[in-house]
């Protein structure tokens, strides 16, 4: 694994990472649940994961209460720079997450998702 700093996170011992895994500058990750990185992971400058989240309700929220879902990654994904991954995503195997896509929901094996949120945009022939 390689990470270049700065890395940020939140407790650390949430976060499990195969091999040949590469963080770059400034990636972020909330890990209040697990944090699952396959094998073969290349993540882009400005990634953030989020595993933890606040309600939308302001009174509940004004207590600070806080929950969290997992996030697993696949392997042989790409996470383009400035990518969000929000909390229960799965992102599949072959999976490349195209600059600044907000990942709200779990993206099958082998396509390119991009935008906000983040959708299928094609199927990558792995």
């Amino acid at each position: 694994m390689w990470v270049e700093p700065p890395f940020y996170c939140d407790y650390g011992y949430n976060i499990s990472v195969g091999e040949n895994v590469f963080l770059n500058f400034n990636c972020c990750v909330l890990d209040a649940m697990p944090v699952k990185i396959g094998n073969n992971v290349l993540v882009g400058p400005n990634v953030q994961i989020y595993t933890a989240t606040h309600p939308i309700n302001a009174k509940e929220r004004a207590t600070m209460l806080e929950f969290a879902k997992p996030i697993t990654i696949g392997n042989d994904v790409w996470i383009g720079g400035g990518a969000i991954i929000c909390l229960g995503v799965t992102i599949g195997n072959g999976v490349v997450v195209g600059a600044g896509a907000v990942v709200t929901k779990n993206i099958p094996d082998n396509v390119f998702a991009a935008g906000n949120p983040a959708k299928e945009i094609k199927k990558i022939d792995n």
